[in-house]
């Protein structure tokens, strides 16, 4: 056994032991507190890597603010319950809380993906929760949270994810043809686009895409970034790996906790929840800049991994998928209408200063480090 397979089987199995140092390194400060921490139970839908990182972040900085009068104990990713079961288990107070992403209910309704996995107008992820947060978002999705599918949940958005890779393949793609008929691994609306596309597209959690892959289950697969796939070991079954796509450009994570629960809380604490939240998304954009790029670097030069930028042909084909999704969607749900016409009025406002307002950062990329 080499030592890369036995860290990479230490990262899908020792999720348990993750947790337990995350919690103990997220501890409330040791002051002398008046009575017990009130404790919440959240589960976390990653069981090791930076996302679980992310989420013991999020934890790290409620227990410090707090000083030791609200403490979260994370779980790790099936600890209570399946990823799929989490959102219930927090609505049935099974669960105080969770650290997960809208596309894991998808099935509950398509909606959900359109608060992490839409369409791209143009805009990034930090620019989707800059419509939640100011556009109108928040409003859209409590009404499909409350309302629709009346779940007692509040919930957080955090952490502005870079645009996903396409991801790997077996072989350098330069056109969507290639794409046709291959088994691909993504989640929520992207694959309903993905099999616009032709692709037949399998949803799996992030650890069982190496292996899936590794055993012919799939032929190409996307999970989120370059640490992620490097710690999955993806590099072992594919030495192609396409950057930059439209299906999946914009997410971030969702925090959420049971409604009843929370509205018991400490006014103060209410606030550290959602403040934590803030200061957090703003701490893994950060992290992720150093990590995402050293990784991308260690996969080219120690792993021998081809790194391509997606065409844009491909590109523009992805574009036109989500054209007829979306069209589909609109036509068959109208809150799926009106959530889509929200996120529009407002990336197209948005998109006119910020888009005309940015200079060429390639261009003076390359200007200073050559061409890209």
């Amino acid at each position: 056994m080499t030592e890369a397979t036995t860290s990479r089987r230490k990262f899908l199995t020792t999720g348990a032991a993750a947790i337990a140092g995350g919690t103990a390194a997220a501890a409330f400060p040791n002051i002398s507190v008046g009575a017990s921490p009130v404790v919440l139970k959240v589960q976390a839908a990653w069981g090791g890597g930076i996302f679980l990182e992310f989420a013991q972040d999020y934890v790290k900085r409620v227990n410090e603010m707090s000083g030791g009068s609200l403490k979260i104990d994370l779980l790790g990713v099936g600890a209570v319950v399946k990823t799929a079961e989490m959102q219930t288990a927090v609505h049935k107070g099974v669960l105080d809380g969770a650290h997960m992403v809208t596309a894991y209910w998808y099935s509950k309704s398509p909606v959900a993906s359109l608060f992490g996995t839409g369409p791209c107008f143009g805009w990034s992820a930090n620019e989707l929760i800059g419509w939640i947060q100011y556009g109108g978002g928040k409003d859209l999705y409590y009404e499909l949270m409350h309302d629709k599918l009346r779940l007692d949940l509040v919930g957080f958005f955090s952490g502005a994810m870079p645009a996903q890779p396409l991801g790997w393949f077996k072989e350098h793609i330069t056109k969507s043809s290639q794409m046709s008929g291959l088994k691909y691994r993504t989640v929520g609306l992207a694959a309903d686009v993905l099999q616009e596309m032709g692709m037949s597209v399998v949803q799996l959690p992030g650890g069982e895409i190496q292996p899936a892959m590794k055993s012919g289950l799939i032929d190409a697969a996307e999970f989120n970034n370059p640490t992620s796939d490097k710690d999955f070991g993806m590099q072992d079954v594919s030495k192609h790996y396409h950057l930059a796509s439209f299906h999946q450009s914009q997410e971030c994570f969702e925090i959420i906790f049971n409604q009843t629960r929370f509205k018991k809380l400490a006014k103060e604490h209410q606030a550290i929840l959602e403040y934590a939240s803030e200061a957090a998304s703003a701490d893994m954009g950060w992290k992720a800049m150093e990590r995402y790029s050293q990784d991308l670097v260690t996969l080219k030069e120690k792993h021998g991994v081809n790194v391509y930028r997606t065409p844009d042909a491909v590109m523009n084909d992805q574009l036109k998928a989500w054209d007829i999704i979306v069209k589909k969607f609109n036509k068959s749900d109208p809150f799926f209408k009106k959530v889509i016409d929200s996120q529009m009025a407002w990336a197209k406002r948005h998109g006119a200063y910020a888009l005309n307002n940015a200079p060429n950062y390639r261009g003076a990329y390359e200007h200073y480090f050559g061409k890209l």
